[in-house]
C-alpha cells in the first residue's frame, strides 16, 4: 500500500474517487483523500445501505451500512480530472462479500468458471448519442447531423473530433487499448471499440468510459446519453459484446472455443468448437430471462424491434437466432467467438456479464444443441418463415421479459435471490409506472377523437 500511495503521490493524486456500481449499471462513490488509501483498501468507504438503489439494506442497525472496498490494482489517475485517482470497489455488508453488489455478482459468476480453470474474455462495444436540450425537446448535439444514412460519415464525425481524440486519449491514458471510434446510424450516434480482457476488467473499463465520456461531454456543452432509443425513427444504441472462453493465463492462455479440425477438414457449425457450441446454445435457450438483464427499461423494447428506421434498419435483433456473420440475428457467430448483440446502452455490464455466463455454462453441462444456423436477412425474412423454422421472438416489452426472468431459476439463482427480488420489484415498477403514463400520443390522437 506504501508503494501504491507513493506512486499515485507522484502522480499528484491528492483524492481518490472510490467507484462502485449500482443495480441500473449507474457509478456511485465519493471523494477520499490520499492519506487514507489503507482504510479504503481494507475496510472501505461507508455509505448509507438504502439509498443505494436495489440494497433492500435496512435504515437501522449493522446491515445498514454498505461499505465500498477498494482494488489497489485497479487505481488509475483520472486525466480530465486532475489530482484524481479512480479505484473500483465491490460492495461489504457486516464484513462479508455483498451478495447484491452488482460486480460481487460477477466475481461469483468468474469464480465458477476459475473452478474448472477457465475465464470469460468480452470485448464491449458501446454506442452513445450527443445531445443538447432545447425547451422539452432533446436534439443531437451537432446541428449539422442530419443526413438520411449517416453511418460513418466524415463530415459530421470531424465536427466532434475535439471531443472524440479527447476521449480517446483520455481513455489510453487509463490503459484502455481503444481500437476505433466512428459515427453511427443515427443522429449524433456514436461508437468506441475497445480490446477484449477478462469479463470483471472488460466490465470495469466501460464504467470508466462512462466516467470520461460525461465529463468531457458536459465540458463541451454536451449530454452524453446511453438511452437505449432516444428518436423514435432512428436506429438504437446498442452494447454489442464480443465472447471468447479461454483456459489458462498470459503466453499459455488457449481459446477453448477455437475447433480443432484436420487439415483440410470444413470447420464445425458456427466456426466454433463442441464446447462453442454448447455456450451459444445455452445463451439462445436463456434468452427471453437474459432480456431483462440486457434490456433493463421500458425503452429498451423500442429498439428491438424489426422494422424500417430512417437509415434502413434498426440493427437490433428481434429473433433468437444464431448466424454466421449475421447481424441480424441475436447472436453472430465468428471464428472462434461470437458477438452477443442484444444488450443495449442502459445494460449494468456487470449483470449481465453475470447472467451470460450462467447461460452459457448451463448450455454447456447439459450439453445443448446449436439450432440450424441462420444465414438469411431476419429483418426480411417473412413471419411465417420465422414460424415454420421455429424461431422464437424476444419479449416484446420489459414486463414480459421480468416474467421470463422469474421463470429462469438458472439466471436467477446466478444473480441471486436478494439482487434478483430487488431488480424485479425496481423494474416492475417502473414497468408499471410506464403503463399508466398517458403520453402526449395518446391525448392526440384520442382527445377528441370520439
Amino acid at each position: 500500500m506504501k508503494d501504491l500511495r507513493e506512486r499515485l503521490a507522484a502522480a499528484h493524486v491528492h483524492t481518490l474517487l472510490a467507484q462502485f456500481t449500482d443495480i441500473h449499471g449507474v457509478a456511485k462513490g465519493k471523494f477520499v483523500p490520499l492519506a487514507h488509501l489503507d482504510a479504503l483498501l481494507t475496510d472501505g468507504a461507508g455509505f448509507s445501505g438504502p439509498s443505494i438503489a436495489g440494497t433492500g439494506l435496512p435504515r437501522t442497525g449493522p446491515r445498514a451500512e454498505y461499505w465500498a472496498r477498494g482494488y489497489a490494482s485497479t487505481a488509475q489517475p483520472l486525466p480530465w480530472l486532475p489530482g484524481h485517482a479512480r479505484i473500483v470497489c465491490d460492495g461489504y455488508v457486516a464484513d462479508e462479500p455483498f451478495e447484491a453488489c452488482p460486480r460481487q455478482v460477477l466475481r461469483r459468476a468468474t469464480a465458477r468458471l476459475a473452478e474448472r480453470g477457465w475465464h470469460l474474455r468480452t470485448g464491449i462495444e458501446p454506442e452513445f448519442f450527443l445531445l443538447k436540450r432545447s425547451g422539452e425537446h432533446w436534439l443531437p448535439a451537432d446541428d449539422g447531423d442530419r443526413l438520411d444514412k449517416p453511418s460513418y460519415d466524415l463530415k459530421s464525425l470531424p465536427r466532434q473530433a475535439d471531443f472524440l481524440h479527447a476521449l480517446q486519449q483520455a481513455l489510453q491514458q487509463c490503459r484502455l487499448d481503444v481500437l476505433q471510434l466512428d459515427h453511427e446510424d443515427a443522429h449524433g450516434q456514436y461508437e468506441v471499440n475497445f480490446g477484449f480482457d477478462e469479463a470483471v476488467a472488460s466490465a470495469d473499463h466501460l464504467m470508466l468510459f462512462k466516467l470520461a465520456a460525461q465529463a468531457l461531454a458536459e465540458a463541451r456543452g454536451m449530454v452524453f446519453s446511453m438511452m437505449p432509443k432516444p428518436f423514435a425513427k432512428q436506429p438504437g444504441s446498442g452494447m454489442h459484446f464480443h465472447v471468447s472462453l479461454w483456459k489458462g493465463q498470459g503466453d499459455n492462455a488457449v481459446n477453448l472455443f477455437v475447433p480443432h479440425t484436420p487439415d483440410g477438414a470444413a470447420l464445425p457449425q458456427a466456426g466454433l468448437s463442441p464446447l462453442g457450441q454448447h455456450f451459444v446454445a445455452g445463451v439462445l435457450a436463456h434468452a427471453p430471462a437474459l432480456c431483462a438483464l440486457a434490456a433493463p427499461t421500458v425503452n429498451s423494447y423500442k429498439r428491438l424491434v424489426v422494422g424500417e428506421s430512417l437509415s434502413g434498419t434498426s440493427w437490433a435483433p428481434a429473433y433468437i437466432a444464431h448466424g454466421a456473420n449475421n447481424r441480424t440475428a441475436l447472436v453472430r457467430t465468428l471464428a472462434s467467438r461470437f458477438e452477443w448483440r442484444l444488450p443495449d446502452a442502459s445494460t449494468n455490464p456487470y449483470l449481465a456479464s453475470a447472467g451470460l455466463i450462467a447461460a452459457g455454462l448451463d448450455g454447456i453441462d447439459r450439453r445443448l444443441s446449436l439450432p440450424p444456423a441462420c444465414d438469411d436477412d431476419l429483418f426480411e425474412l417473412p413471419e411465417h418463415e420465422v414460424v415454420s423454422r421455429g424461431i422464437g421472438v424476444l419479449p416484446q416489452d420489459l414486463g414480459e421479459a421480468l416474467r421470463a426472468l422469474q421463470a429462469d431459476s438458472v439466471i436467477s439463482e446466478a444473480l441471486g435471490p436478494v439482487l434478483t427480488g430487488q431488480f424485479i420489484a425496481l423494474k416492475q415498477a417502473e414497468w408499471i409506472e410506464y403503463q399508466r403514463h398517458v403520453s402526449h400520443w395518446e391525448l392526440q390522437r384520442y382527445a377528441a377523437a370520439f
